[in-house]
């Protein structure tokens, strides 16, 4: 392909009467003002889109526009350009024509970046326009650290030997930096961020060492490693996060933050002697409070119309349930991130502080000197909040406190770990909780579940197997004929999983009258019986299935899903 013309991106936007020549000047004046990107400018400031800058590019270059989340890449192809140079040129390599390769580019008017591509792909180049914000994310996905990650293990593992090492005491110099260890958890921390990963498990094996990742909820092997690393990670773990490096029998918790590029993250780590040395896993939590909002949760209109209503009541219980891991801390600091003002004094009660939320005051529980959920509670009620969150219901105590400070004029929100939103106020009161306070108190309960999406880049159209449509059979009844099913193939957008990101699951349990008569019965069944005829349809398992017909996920992931709530 002949090398591109320079031509202004302004002034093909106001030619293509996609923005307007006043729009282009003051664009102008911020980029002298800022230096930043024009492109960026016009798209922040609401004139074009993203897309539409991207198309008008093609049209007026007279080359393809490629949308990425349709376009099927190979990790082996992108790979021909190392991920800086992708980076830096904001371009990617999508498919090798033999005589030539096929480049998505963001700006193909760069002339520099198209010199340096040719320079470092040494073959003729076929030119496509793609989306910043699409090729980042290809780039995230396929760039992954395994390799750099297995050869920093092989790194320290030559240099431990079989003799043994100090290392608190390369912990403690100066050139801790450049140690391999450190080297090896800086990038593990990095690819981990990089695919979105809940968690990181470090696990001995009787002779590998295994490093794997949680994402999107389901586990996947990231590399593994000689064994006798395992001492030296975990030892350095324990530094950072302050535990006792000499106690290697008992299970230890403790907390740290890292910075991976340039974005806090709070590390969440436990560790536990395992046989054949210590297993770490660590829970990652990244700092980004902007994200709670909930509208963003996934509840339904209605639900959440419901939900928000609640949380506004001047006083009451409202419980979040569900196994951990279900996404209920996120759903309450959304409800507290609305609730937030200069007009309510909000208390939290947690254990850990997972989130900081500013103009909230947040509470550590702390077992070892006898800081524990109802102790604080208790102090809790003397500084005259009007919301409290208690981290979770774990005890009569905790669950009586609570349910007092709801009845007293207190909106009280909380967790607990139950299968589904009808056995939770039977949970309370086989706690120990009064029956009487468990009826007057608690206005509703939530449950809730992650589910899996469907790959945006290779959902295909999906014929049920037999097992699945016999499934759907019972749920839809005659219309499941109706409806088309989708599933991933894998891309490289997803890691080959089919799958990318999650969305919470609702089901609500609201009170009223006829229930709180129910629950003061002594007969927990007449409740169970009367809960399911209020929740009729609205349950977790039917709010799974319309994600499927939906084609938001797949029949293996709604069946998934239900089987953690089965009766």
């Amino acid at each position: 392909m002949a090398r591109p013309e320079k031509i202004r991106l302004g002034e093909i936007l106001v030619q293509q009467n996609l923005i307007t020549a006043d729009d282009l000047e003051k664009s102008l004046d911020e980029q002298k003002r800022t230096g930043r990107k024009l492109g960026r400018i016009f798209v922040d400031k609401g004139y074009v889109t993203e897309m539409q800058i991207s198309e008008a590019l093609a049209r007026q270059l007279k080359v393809p526009f490629i949308d990425l989340q349709q376009f099927s890449t190979k990790p082996e192809v992108i790979n021909k350009l190392p991920e800086a140079q992708a980076r830096r040129l904001r371009c990617a390599v999508l498919a090798d024509k033999g005589s030539s390769y096929l480049v998505g580019m963001v700006d193909p008017t760069d002339l520099f970046a198209y010199d340096e591509l040719v320079r470092l792909l040494h073959r003729d180049i076929e030119l496509a326009v793609i989306q910043e914000s699409a090729l980042l994310l290809l780039i995230d996905r396929n760039y992954r650290r395994t390799d750099e990650i297995s050869n920093l293990a092989l790194e320290l593992g030559q240099d431990l030997g079989e003799s043994a090492i100090d290392f608190a005491a390369m912990g403690m110099g100066g050139s801790a930096e450049e140690a391999p260890v450190v080297k090896l958890l800086q990038t593990i921390f990095e690819d981990a961020v990089q695919v979105r990963a809940s968690d990181i498990h470090i696990e001995p094996q009787e002779q590998r060492l295994h490093i794997r990742f949680r994402i999107d909820g389901v586990m996947h092997l990231q590399t593994e490693a000689d064994l006798k690393i395992a001492s030296a990670l975990a030892l350095r773990l324990k530094l950072m996060s302050g535990l006792d490096i000499s106690e290697k029998r008992l299970p230890q918790d403790g907390r740290f933050a890292v910075k991976v590029k340039n974005q806090p993250v709070d590390v969440r780590i436990s560790s536990m002697p395992t046989q054949y040395g210590e297993a770490v896993v660590m829970r990652l939590l990244i700092q980004n409070t902007s994200g709670f909002s909930l509208e963003k949760l996934g509840m339904p209109a209605d639900m959440l119309a419901r939900f928000r209503k609640l949380i506004h009541r001047p006083s009451g219980m409202v419980l979040v349930t569900g196994p951990t891991g279900s996404g209920k801390t996120t759903t309450l600091y959304a409800a507290l991130n609305e609730l937030n003002s200069t007009s309510n004094k909000i208390i939290t009660v947690e254990d850990p502080v997972e989130y900081r939320l500013s103009g909230i005051n947040q509470v550590q529980v702390n077992d070892k000197i006898d800081l524990t959920f109802s102790r604080v509670l208790r102090s809790t009620l003397r500084q005259d909040p009007d919301i409290i969150l208690v981290g979770e219901m774990r005890d009569q105590e905790t669950a009586q406190i609570g349910l007092r400070a709801a009845m007293t004029g207190h909106l009280v929100l909380s967790t607990l770990h139950t299968n589904d939103a009808i056995s939770t106020p039977i949970r309370m009161i086989d706690m120990g909780a009064p029956r009487y306070m468990v009826a007057m108190s608690i206005l509703a309960v939530v449950a809730q579940r992650l589910l899996r999406l469907v790959c945006e880049g290779c959902a295909e159209t999906y014929t049920p197997e037999p097992f699945e449509h016999a499934w759907l059979k019972h749920e839809l009844g005659n219309t499941v004929e109706q409806h088309r099913y989708v599933h991933g193939k894998g891309c490289s957008m997803c890691n080959g999983t089919g799958y990318q990101g999650r969305v919470g699951v609702y089901e609500l349990l609201e009170m009223n009258n006829q229930l709180i008569d129910a629950a003061s019965n002594h007969d927990p069944n007449h409740f169970i019986k009367l809960a399911r005829e209020h929740m009729a349809d609205k349950t977790l398992r039917k709010s799974a299935v319309d994600l499927v017909i939906a084609k938001r996920t797949t029949i293996a992931e709604a069946m998934r899903i239900s089987n953690q709530f089965e009766e």
